[in-house]
């Protein structure tokens, strides 16, 4: 059996880090070695969001940012290798040359699928990245889907069905980032897994608690839990054309974003803040619940994974609306809820370098199947 070990990094719409995970690959059988996360400072954080929604100078912020973005991802992916060799498998040390390549997703800054030309943007420089760490580096994914006639996203339903498919089963996998989405993995294998973005996950919760309390995050969802849901609210949030649109579908947050709550929030200037969390957190639990009944009616078992796990508030509204499913965290499995999306797309690198395709067009709308990202040597 081929053994080979790759490195995915992944920043997403949540800005919580850079995630990094070391994957041993046996054939297609992922094990995880290995995995870490570095902060994003609040200048690289600032830098990324003044570039997710239309701004001055523009172009040569984002080559600058690009590059700094690049030099953050390498230092993850030493941070990495330094963090591995600490407990060393069999004698076997970590080190550049023998990782096959790294793959990067980069940070989107903007994705616009729906467009008459279709685009999408990561950044991240992988020339950068292949120079400073002398790894081979895969990256930018997407767009190959997207000339394939997809949206680009989301990619890693490919991974999940990989690793969670069962015959037994019908399950959704939930990865609750910044934007939340769900694959659907029925276990009649004649039927291909499908996957779309739902709508906002964390992106709005964060930014509502960083408005209001100067926190990053709502630490188990305690403060959305200490509010009401506002119904009327709520309804108003609903009201938008993404929710009703089928599937294949995909958004971000240069869409669900402070401007777009802002709007909706006219009229509503007298409502407790902890009340807007509450009611955010329900709009999460919403729109997934909608469509896991409209899509996968019959699931047995939601797997999640993602940053929102951690959420107590929000998964225990999950389970309310959904009491005859069985809902998991990913961990239950083996693999760490925080770090699937890297370990994804360390595989995604591994399909890329095999020449092998990574999307599932069943998923993206792309019209076939194709190897995916650009390959950047050492």
């Amino acid at each position: 059996m081929t053994e080979k070990l790759y490195i995915g990094l992944m920043s997403g719409t949540s800005l919580d880090g850079i995630d990094a995970a070391l994957v041993r690959f046996e054939n297609d059988q992922a094990n995880v070695v290995e995995t870490t996360c570095s902060a994003l400072s609040s200048n690289l954080k600032s830098k990324i969001k003044s570039l997710i929604t239309p701004a001055e100078n523009e172009i040569n912020r984002l080559m600058e940012l690009d590059i700094e973005l690049a030099h953050a991802f390498s230092h993850t992916a030493q941070k990495l290798l330094d963090k591995a060799n600490v407990k060393k498998e069999n004698g076997l040390k970590f080190t550049k040359e023998n990782i096959t390549a790294i793959g990067s997703h980069g940070q989107t800054i903007r994705h616009f699928p729906t467009v008459k030309h279709p685009a999408t943007l990561q950044i991240a420089d992988p020339n950068t990245i292949a120079e400073l760490t002398g790894i081979t580096t895969v990256a930018d994914f997407r767009r190959r889907d997207m000339a394939a006639g997809g949206q680009g996203a989301p990619l890693v339903p490919a991974f999940h069905e990989q690793i969670f498919r069962d015959t037994k089963k019908n399950r959704v996998i939930l990865n609750l980032g910044g934007i939340a989405n769900i694959t659907l993995l029925p276990a009649d294998k004649s039927i291909a897994a499908t996957g779309f973005d739902t709508g906002p996950a964390n992106t709005l919760i964060n930014y509502w608690i960083q408005q209001q309390q100067n926190k990053n995050y709502d630490d188990r969802g305690d403060w959305a839990a200490s509010g009401e849901v506002h119904q009327n609210l709520l309804e108003i949030l609903l009201d938008d054309d993404f929710f009703n649109l089928p599937p294949p579908k995909s958004t971000g947050t240069e869409y669900f974003n402070s401007a777009w709550l802002t709007k909706k929030l006219t009229g509503f200037s007298r409502l407790n803040a902890e009340n807007v969390q509450a009611t955010l957190t329900a709009l999460t639990a919403k729109t997934i619940t909608d469509a896991i009944q409209t899509y996968s009616a019959q699931t047995d078992e939601i797997i999640i994974c993602g940053g929102g796990v951690h959420n107590d508030f929000l998964v225990k509204q999950l389970k309310h609306a959904l009491p005859d499913i069985d809902i998991n965290s990913s961990a239950k499995y083996g693999l760490d809820p925080d770090y699937i999306e890297a370990t994804a797309f360390a595989w995604l690198a591994k399909r890329t370098i095999e020449h092998k395709p990574g999307n599932l067009p069943g998923v993206t709308g792309a019209g076939c199947s194709v190897i995916l990202g650009g390959v950047y040597y050492s």
